[in-house]
């Protein structure tokens, strides 16, 4: 596994993302790109277009070009890396590929995309037939749209864009917002485990649907404790904790503790949030928080171990 995969995928569908247009989606529609999860296939499924396939393919050229599609990444940011997967793609995959970015504000319409300036943040590659494709990304810019281009036709099964969200945060100028939310460009800097799933997950949008979506540990047997340290969406005033359960049914926490810091390094002032408290399994739980200061990063303690599905921070930025 590559480095930056475990950053949030910025395209990923339930995280708002969307394939905005494509040239040709003839075989296999091109929503495919984004889902969420491993592709999948069954042999011998076909359609009225020939066989099933969980991706996206093109019909076979006859003419001059290439294929491309444009996808709204969900959540804006600097992509760190690409994922290019041809899985089950087999006689069918595009030899090569490229990607491109755009920066474009607002709700542009496919037309307007295709007429923005794009920044080519891959160059051509090889890609092989059934297989997982991992590109580093060298640019720090922040864009709203990657295109993908295939060379010159065949299927991709799934397109991942990682990276670190850099949302706008000036339309929530006095307004309230999720503090931990990843697409208000929260993330998690450090985690003391992620055996079974990843700890961004926890503060990923919408709720849920089992387990896996949230973040799990291992079972420890030293005596010590789980955690994980958000960096907030911008140094802010906590008023209300959510601390999720939800679908961790015999691997909840028996506690949780929250603390806040002001800054990063051993300079960092620290700023108690949440006692250690009590937790429930497969409940949402809600704290209302009474401290004045502010706080730019907070641990979540978990007692032992276990899982949390979500952790909202809501509250004010500073």
């Amino acid at each position: 596994m590559s480095r930056f995969t475990t950053l949030p995928d910025l395209a990923l569908r339930t995280f708002g993302g969307s394939v905005v247009a494509a040239s040709d989606e003839s075989f296999a529609e091109k929503e495919c790109l984004i889902r969420p999860g491993r592709p999948g296939f069954q042999a011998e499924t076909f359609g009225s277009k020939g066989q099933v396939y969980d991706g996206w393919e093109t019909r076979r050229r006859r003419e001059p070009g290439h294929d491309w599609a444009l996808v709204r990444l969900g959540m804006p940011g600097v992509i760190r890396g690409v994922v290019i997967d041809t899985a089950w793609f087999k006689g069918n995959y595009p030899p090569h590929a490229s990607v491109e970015a755009a920066s474009v504000e607002g709700h542009p319409s496919p037309a307007e995309l295709q007429a923005a300036e794009w920044v080519e943040i891959l160059p051509s590659v090889d890609l092989k037939g059934d297989a997982e494709h991992h590109f580093e990304v060298a640019d720090d810019g922040r864009y709203t749209h990657v295109r993908l281009n295939i060379h010159p036709d065949g299927g991709v099964a799934r397109l991942r864009v990682h990276g670190e969200p850099r949302p706008d945060l000036s339309v929530y100028e006095g307004l309230g917002l999720d503090l931990a939310a990843l697409q208000n460009g929260a993330l998690v800097t450090t985690c003391s485990n992620e055996f079974y799933s990843a700890p961004n997950n926890a503060l990923a949008p919408g709720l849920a649907r089992h387990q896996a979506e949230g973040w799990e540990t291992a079972r420890r047997r030293d005596g010590g404790n789980d955690w994980l340290v958000i960096r907030l969406a911008g140094r802010g005033l906590i008023r209300l904790a959510e601390i999720d359960t939800t679908n961790l049914l015999f691997n909840a926490p028996a506690a949780v503790a929250l603390t806040g810091f002001d800054g990063e390094g051993e300079g960092a002032r620290t700023v108690e949030l949440l006692p250690r408290t009590r937790l429930q399994p497969d409940t949402p739980h809600r704290f209302t928080l009474t401290h004045t200061d502010p706080v730019t990063h907070v641990r979540v303690d978990i007692y032992p171990d276990g899982g949390l599905a979500r952790v909202r921070l809501h509250g004010h930025l500073a």
